[in-house]
């Protein structure tokens, strides 16, 4: 087998701040922090200067990671914040919960809003889309019993 595990994913974001409070309110736990940068930094991004703030948060069993990256410098190309979820690219990430209605209560109280409805996929799952800070999509889904 040439793969062991997807490792994390990487999110830019303007406000890194916000960004964690937003995955933490989420249920994910702040790994760490920590500035980047430097030539290897550099020779690896295929980027010149690069000044950078992360911050790594895991989910609860410890087996996804999200990677939250601030550039500093050079400055992060501006996205469509409000590009649609079928548009090119990677277009959210999918959280399993265990209350969806506590989970967007307390998402929307960092400015989540959900971009569709809360629906109820035949008798397995509730479902619901949401766009969080600098317009990162979450989707939720909560396992029916």
């Amino acid at each position: 087998m040439t793969i062991q595990r997807m490792d994390n994913v990487g999110i830019v974001v303007e406000d890194l701040p916000a960004a964690v409070a937003f995955f933490l309110e989420l249920g994910l736990e702040l790994e760490g922090e920590a500035p980047v940068g430097g030539p290897a930094v550099d020779r690896l991004v295929g980027l010149d200067g690069v000044r950078c703030d992360l911050a790594v948060v895991r989910t609860p069993d410890g087996h996804g990671r999200l990677e939250l990256m601030k550039f500093h410098s050079p400055a992060a190309t501006a996205g469509d914040p409000d590009a649609p979820v079928n548009a090119l690219g990677i277009r959210r990430v999918m959280f399993a919960v265990e209350d969806i209605e506590d989970v967007l209560a307390r998402l929307r109280a960092h400015g989540a809003e959900p971009m569709g409805e809360l629906v109820r996929y035949e008798d397995d799952y509730r479902l619901c889309y949401v766009r969080g800070p600098g317009g990162i999509i979450l989707a939720l889904a909560e396992k029916l019993d």
